[in-house]
């Protein structure tokens, strides 16, 4: 099958030939050099190549993603998280310790970091493994021409030498030579910044094209067709695609969102606070003359026991799980990060069709400019429609599911196709040896382009003032009950005409309006009205007719508040638009470039913005919101540029995926709560005890089984249950409120440790054995049992936690309680507390959870509105 055997495209090399895809020649390569020897070179022919030299392939080139990372083996991933220099400098100091003789301690702090960071990194795997599977279930694809047939398969899975088939809404997988084309056009902007599509075809006479962007027979990775169909040879894939030369700036992190800043402002301030407190507690200890290396190491286990190093796995669990809901609500998260930018969104920016309407279009009739029936309206309109090689809209599809309309004689020459800015498509035809462009679009463009109209005897009449306002008032009414229109318009020209131009779409001659109807959608309504009691307002961006999309409005009950169409948009400054967006609720006649437009106001003014869009032009609209929706039917380009991909195009959807995004974050911050809280608390637990104490307040063995224990109790919180009220309103992060929180919950920590240091040295006459004993039980008690009222602003008795956190919590108080009443707890320096320490332990618990309860009444009546 193909021009050579499989892996000798690899061993030509020996014979001094060079692979394009090796980047050993420039981008020029693809387009200067004829098409067979193009192939020859790639070792492949138009009828594709085969499993085995594709798979060859893809393990020599790697996958066709310029922005992929290779992944070091899992292996190599869970001992990079030991180069956290706190263990690393434990594990060297416990190494000392058993140098010295105490071998068992040594073992047990190894073992109980690995536990820990094996339970991190277990968790943290299987979440990202388990978010990739939802993102590959809607990954772009492209049919390809493997082993003599056409199948799809994932772009990342394509090889230099595959030959790839194309139609108008793909993206194009990576640099490319044009086998086939026809009508193709290509839209470029990402690598040249021209907005408008740049004409393509396959052949060999671009030989003299100055650059590779200039070059008519060749396609680049980025790009997206427009319209009309193609056949194409892959040459480059990767990072040596054109688009991969630019791998720096693509590398480069976008803006960190508020969620990420705060996370990292949290961890930034603990660990500032931890280092603060573990120098002052190493230095008391080396002038209170106790023995240095243990000092070291009591300090590092108490940096390791207080750094926050669960927050990563806790956020990514956290928002996987959330992703995992959402996918059962046929919502796939794409980007995690999106999930908190879902919770936190304000404002929703959509199109009437399927949010508002039930897409289901069907063309009603077609009539002249007067409201009569026109079977040439129709007729033109078919033919439009069938020889139209861009994607088809659901307006096409409509038009030819109506009736057949006999094409018999009929023969397609060109096409200008269809772009946002003319918001028309027209083709030249050829019938009964006479050529006519025929032009359908935008009913109010075709009328101020049309010179003349075909009366009912089929006569053509001059288009004067009057008969213009009678047709411009028939598609008034039209619009006023609720019917979606598109102007049918032709023009003769002689038969030496062999391709259309956008020149030609004048003084035309006018036929009629095709009539639409797409049903109100019963439930949008009701969605808009949820949405917007819960803090979300939604905004309409469409390309209808305002008097269209009134009806619509009217229909589904939501009232129009205000109206900007794309026509008074031009004439707008920014600022003036960023003035009047908050009273205005549907936009008309808007396009592509001015949907973008208008999301960026909105987030100058400070709203956390969605888009849902699906087009071929709506990929910057879905860039530039914060979290950008599609859906699964949606033009490839729209599909992968959008956070989240709707498996049901519904508006409901939507609205339930905001409440798992808020509740997500609502579980992060139970987490940054408590763990504020009790690691203030605990530094200043720590320092006062190293003030008056003659020993170690805890042997690091016990620090770190401490901090093993808290960990194993918080993996359940990601899974937690959130109360209704928490995700009734738009979240977002704040770091103000964290900081209050710990300041005011961390000394309420601290009373009753310092209670607990009273009772063990005076009530019960503790030793050094005893005293650290009685305080690893308090700490964690105390510590684990704090979720049940922190992980609510109800009462605590009010929110019911799930099973799971529930478990895990009341299973970590109950090894710390146990584990000194066995003999096994020796290893880890505990001896069994007095029966009555128990009974203390109970007051002691009770009383703290009720100065919280109290406390944290207090606290949200003083921060209420925040």
């Amino acid at each position: 099958m193909n021009a050579r055997e499989p892996g000798e495209v690899s061993g030509s090399h020996r014979d001094g030939a060079k692979d394009p895809a090796n980047g050993e020649l420039g981008p020029e390569e693809i387009w200067k050099e004829p098409t067979d020897r193009l192939l020859e070179r790639l070792g492949t022919t138009p009828a594709g190549l085969d499993t085995a030299e594709v798979q060859s392939r893809l393990t020599t080139y790697g996958p066709n993603d310029a922005a992929t990372v290779k992944r070091s083996p899992l292996w190599l991933q869970f001992l990079a998280r030991f180069r956290n220099p706190l263990v690393i400098i434990l594990l060297v100091a416990s190494g000392l310790s058993a140098a010295t003789g105490d071998i068992a301690s040594f073992f047990i702090v190894v073992t109980i970091v690995t536990i820990s960071m094996t339970l991190d990194f277990v968790q943290e795997v299987r979440a990202q493994n388990a978010v990739e599977a939802l993102r590959r279930s809607v990954a772009v694809q492209a049919t390809v021409r493997r082993n003599g047939a056409s199948l799809s398969v994932p772009i990342d899975q394509l090889v230099p030498g595959d030959i790839v088939e194309l139609i108008a809404g793909d993206l194009v997988p990576a640099d490319s030579r044009l086998l086939e084309s026809r009508d193709l056009f290509v839209n470029q902007a990402l690598l040249t910044g021209e907005p408008y599509p740049a004409e393509k075809q396959a052949s060999d006479a671009a030989l003299g094209a100055e650059n590779p962007a200039g070059a008519s027979n060749a396609v680049f990775a980025g790009t997206s067709v427009i319209s009309g169909t193609a056949t194409i040879v892959i040459c480059r894939t990767g990072g040596k695609t054109a688009l991969g030369q630019l791998a720096a700036s693509l590398a480069e992190k976008p803006p960190a969102t508020d969620f990420a800043v705060g996370i990292q402002r949290f961890g930034m301030l603990i660990m500032r606070l931890t280092v603060l407190m573990v120098l002052f507690v190493l230095v008391v200890n080396i002038s209170f003359h106790r023995p240095v290396l243990e000092s070291l190491m009591f300090a590092l286990a108490l940096a390791v026991g207080l750094t926050p190093e669960l927050l990563p796995m806790i956020v990514t669990v956290t928002l996987a799980q959330s992703a995992m809901e959402l996918s059962k609500r046929k919502v796939i998260v794409k980007r995690l990060s999106a999930i908190h930018d879902l919770g936190a969104m304000n404002v929703l920016c959509t199109d009437k069709t399927g949010t508002l309407t039930e897409a289901t279009i069907k063309l009603v009739r077609a009539i002249d400019g007067r409201g009569a029936e026109s079977q040439r309206a129709y007729a033109y309109a078919y033919i439009n429609s069938r020889f139209e090689t861009g994607m088809k809209s659901p307006l096409d599809e409509a038009i030819l599911a109506a009736h057949p309309f006999d094409m018999t004689g009929w023969r397609k020459i060109d096409e200008v196709p269809f772009d946002f800015e003319r918001r028309r498509v027209s083709v030249l035809v050829e019938h009964d040896a006479k050529r006519r462009l025929i032009v359908k679009g935008a009913p109010e463009d075709l009328l101020r382009l049309s010179g003349r109209y075909e009366g009912a005897d089929g006569e053509e009449r001059p288009l004067d003032a009057e008969t213009r306002r009678t047709f411009e008032a028939t598609l008034d009414a039209l619009g006023a009950q609720g019917f979606r229109a598109l102007g049918i318009a032709s023009g003769e020209v002689d038969m030496s005409h062999e391709t259309a131009a956008i020149i030609d779409e004048s003084d035309l001659i006018f036929s009629g309006f095709a009539v639409f109807l797409d049903p109100p959608k019963a439930s949008a309504g009701a969605t808009i009205q949820a949405m917007a009691a819960a803090g979300i307002s939604v905004k309409v961006l469409t390309g209808d007719n305002e008097l269209v999309t009134r009806h619509v409005f009217a229909e589904i009950g939501i009232p129009v508040t205000g109206v900007l169409t794309g026509d008074a948009l031009t004439r707008l400054s920014d600022e003036a638009l960023i003035g009047q967006l908050s009273g205005v609720n549907l936009f008309c006649r808007v396009n592509p470039q001015q949907k973008h437009q208008i999301l960026l106001a909105l987030k100058r003014l400070g709203h956390v913005v969605g888009f849902m869009g699906d087009g071929i032009n709506d990929a910057p609209a879905l860039h530039a919101a914060d979290v950008g929706i599609s859906v699964d039917s949606a033009a490839d380009v729209a599909r992968a540029a959008a956070d989240l991909v709707l498996l049901e195009h519904d508006l409901s959807v939507v609205r339930e995926g905001v409440v798992d995004g808020r509740s997500a974050v609502q579980n992060v911050s139970k987490y940054v709560l408590m763990g504020s809280s009790s690691n203030f608390g605990n530094m200043f637990s720590m320092a006062g005890a190293a003030l008056f104490l003659p020993f170690l307040p805890m042997l690091p063995i016990q620090i770190l089984l401490n901090n093993l224990l808290y960990d194993v109790s918080e993996i359940a919180i990601p899974f937690d249950r959130v109360d209704q009220e928490a995700t009734a309103r738009p979240v977002k992060w704040d770091v103000k409120l964290i900081e209050r929180f710990m300041l005011v919950f961390g000394p309420v920590s601290s009373v009753f440790d310092f209670l607990t240091f009273y009772a063990l040295l005076h009530l019960f006459g503790a030793g050094e054995a005893l005293f650290q004993t009685g305080w690893f039980i308090e700490s964690i008690t105390t510590q684990v049992l704090v979720v049940f009222a922190l992980r609510t602003r109800r009462r605590f008795f009010q929110s019911r936690p799930s099973g799971f956190l529930v478990a895990m919590a009341l299973g970590s108080v109950a090894v710390a309680i146990v584990l000194p009443l066995l003999s096994v707890g020796r290893w880890f320096g505990f001896v069994a507390p007095p029966p009555l320490f128990f009974v203390y332990l109970i007051i002691v618990t009770a009383a703290y959870l009720a100065l919280v309860e109290i406390t944290k009444g207090f606290f949200y009546r003083s921060t209420a509105g925040r």
